[in-house]
């Protein structure tokens, strides 16, 4: 080969390395995991029924009289794995005057591959020290009804069973707080 056709070789590869390195320094991260679906489910509405079996014990919603933080989780997402931290500060806080649930609501385990189950589910819990009442929902009823456009989907029911809050994505606990507070 001529010097010419390996210096031009050379610099396109180059270039190309380049390219690659600016596309992949200027990604944004995403605020959130992407779902499956999306809910009508906004603010005002009233709260849709829910019954779940949690590591804590059974989690029936119209049995609730305190206001509901409620989180729709996949154990795969890497934003729900770092809210779990916050959710464990809001619900030391609020213990007694806010119940906090999460629910599952993604087919897929932690593995990215296999079915989620119930053993995923608590090996979440473990693994990420939840301490407020974590639930599997095989059918995904409680994700359908409540989830947004990404894991974690967070939703404020107050005492009159209405949704006073919706987000989706890593929510700040400052953010939580406020809207907690304002529920209370």
């Amino acid at each position: 080969m001529s010097r010419q056709t390996i210096l031009y070789a050379t610099l396109a590869i180059v270039v190309i390395a380049i390219v690659v390195a600016v596309g992949l320094a200027s990604r944004v991260p995403k605020a959130a995991s992407d779902t499956f679906a999306q809910s009508s489910l906004k603010v005002g509405d009233t709260a849709p029924e829910f019954s779940v079996a949690t590591n804590a014990g059974p989690f029936d919603l119209a049995q609730v009289s305190t206001p509901v933080l409620l989180e729709i989780f996949a154990t795969w997402c890497p934003h729900c794995q770092r809210e779990t931290t916050v959710l464990n500060d809001v619900a030391a806080k609020y213990a007694g005057k806010v119940a906090l649930v999460a629910v599952s609501g993604s087919e897929r385990a932690m593995d990215g591959n296999s079915p989620e189950s119930l053993a995923d589910v608590n090996t979440f819990g473990q693994q990420f020290g939840v301490r407020y009442p974590i639930a599997f929902d095989p059918d995904l009823k409680v994700a359908h009804a409540y989830i947004q456009a990404g894991f974690p989907t967070l939703v404020l029911i107050d005492k009159t069973k209405k949704v006073v809050w919706v987000r989706d994505g890593e929510i700040p606990e400052a953010d939580i707080l406020k809207a907690v507070k304002a529920a209370i």
